[in-house]
């Protein structure tokens, strides 16, 4: 569908956020549906570590980085990517486009509450934008086939153009698998943290810090008992390692391309 770039083992989508929201209203007109994996450092650890993983995600129509050290890693490659897209922005891009069209969102995920919380902020941001639904599902709740089932009935009945999924990896990628069946036409975005951010129920980091790859330390600092090991002693060392062998492998395909007339050996 898309250039991809090959990083951490994923093919990312070459796009910006406003191509990928540009991608997804066309889709959207043409009644094709799909959905949006959005993978960051800690996401690429897993998947490395667990191949099922790195299948979930593989199967996303779109793959984009959501990670500043993905994009370095890219660019250390020699085959650089546009831009950061990140679902907790992809949620109010893609809401305000949705606005614009006429289609309409679902909310899934958050503590009891957020998700409703943040169609209001939603609605109030972006008026004319149609909610068709929001659910906080309990935890556990995907362990079981009815669990599953009775979420799947209540979006059957609510057919949204487009459900944003936010429970973390790898489960909203497991659950977007179960669902995407039964609504072939909407599109379903793996998005995080993204319906707290929109709530306002959790604060995201300045801009500034977004753009020098610092999200994380601000998000450490809000909430370190829960992220220190995660950030300090599992991602950092993934991708300082990650950085480390794109720039090796730009070194060594460099080396491959040359002739041995351009290296003026016989």
């Amino acid at each position: 569908m898309t250039a991809r770039v090959k990083v951490a083992g994923f093919g990312l989508s070459r796009l910006t956020e406003q191509q990928v929201v540009g991608h997804l209203i066309d889709a959207l007109r043409d009644g094709q549906g799909g959905w949006v994996a959005t993978p960051n450092v800690d996401i690429c650890r897993a998947a490395r570590r667990d191949p099922a993983v790195r299948e979930l995600i593989g199967q996303a129509s779109l793959t984009v980085a959501d990670g500043m050290p993905l994009l370095w890693a890219a660019r250390l490659r020699g085959t650089p990517l546009p831009e950061r897209v990140t679902g907790a922005s992809l949620i109010f891009s893609i809401s305000a486009a949705a606005a614009r069209h006429g289609q309409s969102v679902y909310l899934l995920g958050g503590e009891p509450g957020v998700p409703e919380r943040a169609a209001e902020q939603l609605v109030r941001r972006y008026p004319g934008l149609r909610v068709a639904g929001t659910s906080a599902p309990p935890i556990g709740f995907d362990a079981t086939e009815r669990g599953v089932a009775q979420l799947r009935d209540r979006l059957t009945e609510a057919r949204p153009d487009v459900v944003f999924v936010g429970l973390g990896c790898p489960k909203q990628e497991r659950l977007i698998t179960r669902l995407a069946p039964v609504l072939p036409t909407a599109w379903f975005i793996a998005c995080g943290a993204a319906i707290p951010f929109a709530a306002g129920t959790l604060q995201r980091a300045p801009d500034w810090m977004q753009r020098a790859g610092l999200e994380w330390a601000y998000r450490l600092a809000n909430e370190p008992r829960r992220l220190v090991r995660r950030y300090l002693l599992d991602d950092l060392p993934f991708a300082a390692s990650l950085l480390a062998s794109s720039a090796a492998y730009r070194l060594w395909a460099g080396a491959q391309s040359r002739s041995p007339h351009e290296t003026g050996r016989p």
